[in-house]
């Protein structure tokens, strides 16, 4: 696939893979990007997952038409992209490889050898020139490694962006990018929103007409749209109005409360109410959802004094990627010593900017008139 006359792309797609990361859930499979950018030089930009190295030689190979490329761009060193650097250099033993200083160092951890003889050491703002096309190299630590950088054909006005705007998904499925992108970048980066935010401002100054990312399509149209996401996304604020209503139920009565607060919300006109069950779900997706809508209910039964462990890994996975500005509302259920609530608030106590409705809504077993009562004075606090 040609993405502007001179780059090409050459990534993979992984049909097979059921976890990515060992976590997330890709029932789409996820593709790994490569391009190749054809000049005066020759510079392949990343490699692709272990599993795909022969495939990808060959597409590599097909792709240059009997040139021989000058450098291998190394924006990444996670596995998913830098496993067949070590291939490609006994492909191709006259290539050097561009890369950041601490791109160069994991490469010894990985392979053995930070390959000396061959080194480029990229800097922020140095230009590797190709011919008509340039690179710019900017760094990107944290996004969602320390060595990363992404670079810049000014050329073509296109953005290597590394696993930036990336998503789930092989290349030819048909998904919204945004849901499967939000996960991702959620999931994967949403700790790290302050560097996101840096990249975007250094970013800003630059006149980019495709993102070509390492993950998922190259994007063409739209691209302040999805700089947008990525801004909204970054600085944790919400993407839309709605009402996340996350629950751990044992028996089915804390389950009960929250499909009941669900049905109170949706008669108050609320358009936008998604109910999650923290023991059955994806929980990528409730974290993905709870981050696009500016509402969040927690509702959990109490057990051993704490809250039922499936609400303990979700609040832990809000917390790690930075949750904050958003309303949040309470639901505890406990027989003889509800604690749930208490406990709920106080592992909230590390995220900045969360504003806790006033009404918490406590059962003792079962739902009761004082109970009901309570969840139609939550729903009404939430619904203003």
């Amino acid at each position: 696939m040609n993405i502007t006359n001179d780059i090409k792309y050459i990534g993979v797609d992984d049909k097979k893979i059921d976890l990515f990361e060992g976590q997330y859930k890709v029932p789409s499979g996820m593709s790994y990007n490569s391009y190749v950018i054809i000049d005066e030089k020759v510079a392949v930009m990343d490699t692709v997952d272990a599993a795909f190295g022969e495939e990808w030689l060959t597409k590599l190979k097909a792709a240059l038409e009997e040139r021989v490329p000058d450098y291998l761009v190394v924006h990444h060193m996670e596995p998913d992209h830098s496993a067949n650097i070590e291939n490609f250099v006994k492909a191709y033993p006259s290539a050097k490889i561009v890369a950041s200083s601490k791109a160069f160092a994991m490469m010894k951890g990985f392979f053995g050898t930070d390959f000396a003889d061959r080194q480029i050491v990229a800097k922020d703002n140095d230009v590797l020139d190709l011919g008509k096309h340039k690179l710019t190299f900017i760094a990107a630590p944290m996004i969602h490694w320390p060595e990363v950088m992404v670079s810049y054909d000014s050329y073509d006005k296109v953005l290597f962006s590394a696993d930036g705007f990336g998503k789930f998904g092989a290349s030819d499925s048909n998904e919204p990018w945004d849901n499967e992108a939000r996960r991702y970048y959620i999931g994967i980066v949403g700790k790290y929103g302050a560097q996101v935010q840096n990249l975007l401002k250094k970013a800003a100054a630059l006149n980019i007409e495709i993102i070509c990312s390492l993950h998922g399509p190259v994007l063409r149209e739209n691209i302040e749209r999805y700089v947008s996401l990525y801004d909204t996304w970054s600085s944790y604020s919400p993407e839309e109005s709605g009402v996340v209503i996350a629950y751990a139920s044992i028996y089915g009565n804390t389950k009960a409360a929250a499909i009941k607060l669900s049905e109170k919300l949706r008669s108050l006109g609320e358009d936008n109410v998604v109910l999650y069950d923290l023991s059955r779900c994806d929980i990528s997706e409730a974290v993905s959802d709870s981050f696009r809508y500016d509402r969040l209910v927690l509702a959990s039964a109490t057990y051993n004094a704490d809250v039922f462990p499936p609400m303990k890994e979700f609040i832990n996975h809000l917390t790690e990627r930075g949750f904050k500005r958003r309303k949040v509302g309470l639901i505890e259920n406990g027989s003889w010593a509800p604690m749930a609530a208490k406990v709920m608030r106080e592992m909230l106590e590390v995220s900045r900017d969360l504003s806790f409705t006033e009404t918490t809504v406590k059962i003792t077993s079962a739902l009761s008139n004082e109970s009901l009562s309570q969840l139609d004075a939550l729903a009404c606090e939430l619904s203003k």
